[in-house]
C-alpha cells in the first residue's frame, strides 16, 4: 500500500513525478527497527534475515539498526537479544510481559503501536509469517503510514527513502513502492527470501525496556489452550538444502511420483508451481514461489516448470537450479543455471537412477 498512490499517477505516473513532502511530525523518525518474532521461546528465522537485510539499509543511512521484542517474561528473551545483537542489532527494545506470552494481535499491535510512537523509527520491517502479516496490517492501520507486503526487494533511493519491490498483477510484473509522506515505512518479506547473515560472536548492544499499559480485561481474545500444528514438521520447503519440483509439463498428477522418487534418493524436498496446486495435484504447502514457500537450496531441479516471474522470485536465491523443459525457449532457462531440454518423463527416471547408483557407491567406498 502506497501512500496518495492515486493523486501520484495523475500527477506524473513515475516515481520522478512524485514529490517527498515529510511533515514536520515525522522528521525526527531515525533508524531501522526489526520485530524479532519469537513465539513460545523461539524466535522464527526470518528475524534474522532481516536483521541482516536491515543492517544494510542502516549502514546505507548512517543510523542504528534496532531489533524490537514483545515477549512474556524469562530467559527466552535474554537469549533472543544476545542473538539479535550476533546478527548485527545495536539495540534491542523489550517489553516483557504476561500479556505476551502468546501472541495475540491487539495486545501485541498496541505494544509495537506505543513502542513505534515513543521512539519513532523511520522503518519497520517484519516477516511476512502468519503472525507478522496479521500483525503488521493492524500496526500499519493504527499508524496510519504504507505498508508493503511481500517485498523481494529492499534499497534506499537517492532522497534516503526506503524503495520497497514486490511482485504485483498476479506475480506477472514486479513494482517498487514508496511510502513518501509518512513514517514509519513499512514493509514485510517473507522467510527465505533474504539470505541468512553470518552471526558475529561476542558482539554486544544496548537493551531499552518499555512496559505494556494493558491489563487481561482489556483484551478481548483468551488463550485457552495451545495446540501444534499437526502439520508443522511435515513440509520443510523453506529450509531445505535439495529441492525437487514439477510442473504442468508433467502431464497428470500420477507423474509427480517421479518426482517424489528423485527427491527420496536425494534426501531432498519436493514440491511444484502454482499451476499444479490450482489443479488439486499436490497440497498448497508444496507451491513454490511468491504465492506459496521461498526457497534458497544448494540445488533446486525443476521439471516441467515453465517459469512465470511468480515462481522465479520463489527460487532465485537457490545456489544451483536445473530445469528439464521440453521448450527451449522456456522462460526457466533464461535464469537457470543448468539447463536439460527434453521429456521430464523421461529424464527424471534417469535421474534417479543416476543418483542412486552414485550415491550408493560412495556409501560402500566411505
Amino acid at each position: 500500500m502506497s501512500d496518495k498512490a492515486a493523486p501520484a499517477a495523475a500527477a506524473g505516473g513515475s516515481r520522478a513525478g512524485m514529490k517527498k513532502e515529510l511533515p514536520e511530525r515525522f522528521r525526527d523518525y531515525k533508524h531501522v527497527w526489526v520485530l524479532i518474532e519469537m513465539e513460545r521461546g523461539v524466535v522464527h528465522p526470518v528475524s534474522w534475515e532481516l536483521l541482516g537485510e536491515g543492517r544494510k539499509l542502516a549502514d546505507k543511512l548512517g543510523v542504528e539498526l534496532a531489533g524490537a521484542l514483545l515477549a512474556g517474561p524469562g530467559d527466552a528473551s535474554t537469549k533472543a537479544i544476545e542473538e539479535a545483537f550476533s546478527y548485527g542489532a545495536d539495540l534491542v527494545y523489550l517489553m516483557e510481559d504476561p500479556l505476551l506470552a502468546d501472541y495475540r494481535n491487539q495486545p501485541y499491535a498496541a505494544a509495537m503501536t506505543d513502542l513505534v510512537n515513543t521512539f519513532k523509527p523511520e522503518i519497520l520491517l517484519m516477516g511476512a509469517t502468519n503472525l507478522g502479516r496479521d500483525l503488521a496490517g493492524t500496526v500499519a492501520t493504527t499508524l496510519a503510514t504504507g505498508l508493503t507486503a511481500d517485498c523481494t526487494e529492499l534499497a534506499i533511493d537517492h532522497e534516503g527513502s526506503l524503495a520497497a519491490t514486490r511482485p504485483t498483477f498476479g506475480g506477472t510484473l514486479l513494482c517498487t513502492i514508496h511510502t513518501l509522506n509518512f513514517r514509519p515505512q513499512m514493509a514485510t518479506i517473507r522467510p527465505r527470501v533474504m539470505a541468512m547473515p553470518e552471526a558475529q560472536e561476542g558482539r554486544t548492544g544496548r537493551v531499552v525496556r518499555h512496559s505494556l499499559v494493558m491489563a487481561e480485561s482489556d483484551i478481548i481474545t483468551k488463550i485457552l489452550d495451545f495446540i501444534p500444528d499437526a502439520n508443522m514438521d511435515k513440509a520443510q520447503l523453506a529450509y531445505a538444502d535439495i529441492v525437487v519440483a514439477g510442473g504442468m509439463g508433467l502431464g497428470r498428477p500420477e507423474n509427480f511420483k517421479l518426482v517424489t522418487d528423485l527427491a527420496q534418493v536425494l534426501g531432498a524436498e519436493y514440491g511444484c508451481s502454482r499451476p499444479v496446486v490450482q489443479k488439486g495435484w499436490m497440497p498448497a504447502e508444496r507451491q513454490i514461489g511468491q504465492t506459496g514457500k521461498t526457497i534458497r537450496p544448494r540445488l533446486y531441479i525443476a521439471a516441467g516448470i515453465s517459469g512465470a516471474i511468480q515462481h522465479r522470485v520463489g527460487v532465485e536465491g537457490s545456489d544451483i537450479v536445473l530445469a528439464i523443459n521440453t521448450d527451449p525457449n522456456a522462460t526457466i532457462f533464461e535464469f537457470a543455471h543448468m539447463g536439460i531440454v527434453g521429456d521430464a518423463l523421461q529424464i527424471l527416471p534417469a535421474l534417479t537412477e543416476a543418483f542412486r547408483r552414485r550415491l550408493a557407491v560412495n556409501r560402500l567406498a566411505g
